[in-house]
């Protein structure tokens, strides 16, 4: 049973790196990248073709140098000539087909994994997922996967098939030469005479199989490390980059000694691995290095009685070394590059639980996409919204049975902190996963409305870039964007539009949320959501900021709909959706309908 659930998980494992391999070869670069591997074939064809007439070279060259015959030597020299410049003309641009193969091939798997990840919100929801599980896989680190897994999956996928080939029509080469080189081998047992033909053959077959087998008993560990290591190694840069990313709130607190620990444990972790990953590596090497030197005499001792008997010249003893070498390289491939295929498994192990996760997400945000109304209101009608908990279910954070936005609506999203109001933004922005029932919005709600956070992005670059993110700067004039800037009380930024900055460092909190609202002013949307935009801001700088967000959303005839815990705030607002907490089940959202602001 054991031995069928492994065959079983091999079978699918190896299914899903086939699809993983595929694509690109079925892709719109598919017949440069057919006639590239083809070539690629042939080329180590072309090579064990010339290992072939090596190998009857060296019969002919000892020969001759045991016959003292000059003039052959030198002949077979010249020979010998032609057929190292061909191997090497075919070695070089064997190398280099690769290398713009895997190459070109990294470059499609990653523009393709990018579109993947960054389409919709799919990147948004694997960050989401990385504290629940989705079909029994955590993705984790989607950085690491798309960069560095990719480089090495490409590379060794090439690598190593082109290996097994290699070794494949390697052996089939030289077997026969071997089996007819060998002679066979008679001795007595019991009484009886036995006879082993191609004696040379089954002793290079046993001495590798017995080599395969001792190197899977010390190796099998090293796949299971490599994938831990991979892992421990993102984890440590992953904390790294929130040091960078929070390094302002982190000097201020003073917290750069707790994550110094912090940083301190991860990398602990990474040297323990390393160090296991080590031992078991150190324990392969003592193996295969032993395994090919004995590798190298091993023929010799073997021929060396039919050598000294007078029944093979020294032509023909180093002829069967060669060829003996030959096959038993081919046979200990897997000796050879057990830590490499270790690495392409962890690798690849890596890259298809990714394929999976990015499948899933796929599945479920097809699932989730809104219906769209046939009318320009945004409604909600029996919305559950849920969150995933530790063992992989999920408790329903907060309910909404019947909500509805109209064009001129002025919401207030008010409750207490925790209450899920942040969720249902999330919800309205589709990028929560977790959710049952309807919204139905407008027709091109997702081209006219926009979002903004507490907590703006700005990409780093010039401020132009990022006042128009995510659009290209190009798409507004000078004067469109000082406009915004000035109607967002940020004056002393009009002069610096080309500037290049780390904007998140360079602004202070007020800044960047005035920043993100210039955006709005300069975009105008038909519908716009705020969530605690304005948090940083003095009440009456937030009261001027909100009036030319009123004025520019009334000027569409649109619709805004707020979070903000200040009294203040209800003024400006015409309907109020309370959310109200239950300790029984759920928040309830709930419309309150009041005047209309002055």
């Amino acid at each position: 049973m054991m031995l069928n659930e492994r065959l079983a998980r091999a079978k699918a494992q190896t299914a899903r790196i086939w699809a993983l391999t595929l694509p690109y070869f079925q892709s719109d670069e598919k017949w440069f990248a057919r006639t590239l591997l083809a070539g690629i074939v042939a080329l180590n064809l072309g090579m064990v073709y010339m290992l072939v007439l090596l190998n009857d070279w060296n019969r002919s060259f000892y020969d001759a140098l045991q016959e003292k015959n000059q003039p052959a030597f030198w002949s077979e020299l010249l020979r010998f000539c032609w057929i190292a410049a061909v191997y090497i003309a075919i070695a070089v641009y064997k190398f280099y087909m690769t290398q713009v193969l895997e190459m070109r091939w990294r470059r499609w798997l990653t523009s393709h994994y990018l579109q993947r990840w960054l389409a919709g919100s799919t990147f948004y929801q694997l960050e989401l997922a990385g504290s629940a599980q989705i079909g029994g896989l955590l993705p984790d680190n989607p950085d690491q996967r798309i960069q560095e897994d990719v480089n090495q999956f490409t590379g060794l996928t090439l690598s190593l098939s082109i290996g097994v080939l290699n070794a494949s029509v390697t052996l089939i080469s030289f077997v026969g030469i071997l089996w007819g080189l060998s002679g066979s081998f008679a001795f007595e047992l019991g009484g009886q005479n036995y006879t082993i033909p191609g004696f040379m053959v089954w002793m290079a077959v046993l001495y590798c199989a017995g080599g395969s087998l001792v190197a899977h008993w010390i190796g099998y560990r090293l796949s299971p490390l490599n994938f831990r290591q991979q892992k421990l190694e993102a984890d440590f840069r992953h904390h790294m980059m929130r040091v960078r990313e929070y390094s302002e709130s982190i000097a201020l607190d003073r917290g750069g000694s707790v994550e110094r620990i912090h940083l301190d444990t991860r990398f602990g972790r990474v040297l323990s691995n390393y160090w296991q990953l080590l031992r078991t590596q150190k324990n392969l090497l003592w193996f295969t290095t032993g395994f090919a030197q004995v590798a190298s005499v091993f023929p010799l001792v073997i021929a060396a009685p039919r050598f000294f008997s007078g029944a093979i010249q020294l032509g023909e003893l180093m002829q069967i070394a060669s060829a003996f070498s030959r096959v038993q390289d081919s046979l200990s491939w897997l000796v050879e590059n057990y830590d490499r295929l270790a690495i392409w498994s962890a690798t690849a192990e890596r890259l298809t639980s990714f394929e999976a996760c990015l499948t899933r997400m796929e599945e479920a945000q097809g699932r989730n996409v809104f219906a769209e109304s046939q009318t320009d209101e945004l409604s909600l009608s029996g919305l559950d919204l849920s969150v995933p908990v530790t063992d992989g279910n999920s408790h329903s954070l907060i309910r909404a049975e019947s909500l509805a936005l109209t064009p001129g609506d002025k919401v207030l999203l008010r409750g207490p902190s925790g209450s899920g109001k942040s969720t249902l933004f999330r919800s309205l922005g589709g990028l929560w996963p977790w959710r049952q029932g309807n919204i139905s919005v407008p027709s091109g709600f997702a081209a006219r409305s926009m979002f903004i956070p507490q907590r703006p992005y700005l990409p780093q670059g010039s401020l132009r870039e990022a006042l128009t993110y995510p659009e290209p700067a190009q798409s507004y004039k000078d004067g469109e964007l000082k406009q915004a800037l000035n109607d967002a009380l940020l004056p002393d930024l009009v002069s610096s539009l080309d500037a290049e900055a780390a904007w998140n460092l360079r602004l202070s909190g007020g800044e960047q949320q005035r920043l993100a609202v210039a955006r709005v002013l300069l975009k105008k949307p038909r519908w716009l959501f705020a969530d605690e935009a304005t948090s940083a801001l003095d009440e009456q700088t937030e009261s001027l900021i909100y009036q030319k967000l009123l004025e520019t959303i009334q000027a569409n005839d649109g619709t805004m709909v707020s979070i903000s815990h200040r009294p203040g705030m209800q003024k400006l607002h015409n309907k109020i959706w309370q959310v109200s907490t239950n300790a029984d089940g759920p928040a309830i959202a709930t419309e309150i309908v009041q005047e209309s602001p002055a």
